[in-house]
């Protein structure tokens, strides 16, 4: 494993000195999808092969705080221990838009035995791929991931809005798949894939969703690491060009209220290590037990696995009935309503799609949460339910209606726990309850509107 790992530095040294790189921005992903790290000089980064942060920094609330007391502390050291950082050298990219030569290089989080820190993010989904690679199978996943366009808003009081585009004006009505409507905003995606481009992302097709301004981007099938980490770098990207397009690009689940949610949609499927049999597909083309089961095991443990997929107060404004998000674990095929979705495809490509998960998840998380859904679901055998073969939207809730009650059923979900980390779920419960009480500490428009005179 040394000697793999001394011979990547060398290829990585290689690629530093191919693109003149003068700079180099270390990065971790937190635990809400945020790049912490360090800027560090070649030179330093050359000698140091690492650095080291603070144990907390992966471990933090949106707002950058975290617990006093509790069971947080069982899991993250008390004394503010440093964990060392290690570069992965397969994740090096240029950064298009800095002025110098600068790389971004994508680290690890290992405590001072040399064992990866359980409860930050890429630790989580290498966990669960190990778990698969054990049993002889390889994930392989394809993300879509939504997002809103919006005029730049410096007061949070103020609901957002859409951008104004090259004709002078801003959407008013809904333009799904409008070409058009795309290419209002022409020169901020020549930006976004030229970067897309410089950095090897592997983006595929670009199109306008149902809300105004809002957009997504389709990503090509791959590994689980892989595709993680360029979700996590293309929400750096995007919201780069648009700043410099004097507009914000948001992954907030519900943004503007009467739009469309946004979501990230995960197609998944199993194949066999060599890559040439799809697990979820018979020799003569039906589809395979596993595959149902995989289904099986979603649909039994997606709800306790919410706070993981829907991790914001805000991600439950998503999930309402007829706006184009589910809101129970229904399955079909070809079918749009439904939570689990399996698209037509031939018996190789048969997969199956999460469409429950928000734009605004951690794509590590995520990833590493349906995952694990999936393989309870073959492990245990686990049965779907007949399929919906008419609207969903018309059956009853069967997702938590909040983060708190979401929160909950995390922490009563022991075989989740099994598979992603007790550590990892205690830390991340304890986030989760800190924000919804910062959250509830907030009073609202709403409240203003309709209580301050009325009760």
């Amino acid at each position: 494993m040394q000697d793999r790992r001394q011979f990547q530095f060398a290829e990585l040294d290689n690629w530093l000195n191919e693109h003149r790189v003068t700079e180099i921005e270390c990065l971790v992903p937190d635990l809400t999808g945020v790049a912490r790290g360090k800027i560090l000089p070649r030179e330093k980064f050359t000698e140091d092969r690492g650095m080291r942060l603070p144990e907390v920094v992966v471990a933090m609330s949106v707002t950058g705080e975290y617990p006093n007391d509790g069971p947080y502390f069982d899991v993250v050291s008390r004394n503010d221990a440093d964990m060392h950082l290690v570069a992965d050298p397969t994740t090096v990219r240029i950064v298009p838009w800095a002025v110098d030569p600068t790389a971004q290089v994508i680290h690890d989080c290992y405590d001072r035995h040399g064992r990866l820190v359980p409860f930050a993010p890429r630790a989580v989904l290498r966990r669960v791929c190990e778990l698969f690679d054990r049993r002889g199978w390889t994930p392989v996943v394809a993300p879509e991931l939504e997002f809103y366009l919006v005029a730049r808003n410096t007061d949070p009081d103020l609901p957002l809005r859409a951008p104004v585009g090259r004709s002078g004006r801003a959407e008013t009505s809904r333009q799904a798949y409008s070409i058009d409507a795309v290419n209002e905003f022409d020169p901020l995606f020549e930006d976004v894939y030229d970067y897309c481009e410089k950095m090897e992302l592997n983006v595929d097709t670009l199109i306008h969703e149902v809300g105004a301004g809002q957009m997504e981007i389709n990503f090509f099938h791959s590994a689980p690491m892989a595709l993680a980490d360029e979700v996590f770098l293309f929400k750096r990207t995007v919201r780069e060009a648009a700043l410099r397009h004097d507009m914000y690009a948001t992954f907030m689940a519900k943004p503007i209220a009467g739009e469309p949610g946004s979501a990230m949609h995960v197609h998944q499927s199993l194949v066999s290590q060599d890559g040439e049999r799809n697990l979820f597909s018979n020799e003569d083309g039906t589809p395979s037990r596993e595959f149902y089961w995989y289904i099986g095991g979603l649909q039994k443990y997606i709800p306790a696995a919410m706070a993981l997929f829907a991790p914001y107060v805000n991600s439950y404004r998503r999930l309402e009935r007829f706006t184009a998000a589910p809101i129970n674990i229904q399955w079909g095929v070809d079918n749009r309503t439904v939570g689990i979705r399996s698209p037509v495809s031939t018996p190789r490509a048969r997969r199956v799609e999460n469409r429950v998960i928000g734009a605004d998840a951690n794509p590590y998380v995520a990833l590493a949460a349906t995952l694990a859904c999936g393989l309870l679901g073959i492990e245990q055998r686990i049965n779907p339910t007949e399929e919906c073969k008419g609207s969903a939207y018309q059956s009853a809730f069967e997702l938590p209606r909040s983060l708190s009650e979401a929160v909950s059923l995390l922490r009563a979900e022991h075989d989740l726990a099994e598979v992603l980390g007790k550590e990892f779920l205690t830390v991340y419960a304890e986030i989760k309850d800190l924000e919804h009480e910062e959250f509830m500490r907030v009073i609202s428009p709403w409240e203003r509107e309709h209580l301050l005179l009325h009760v």
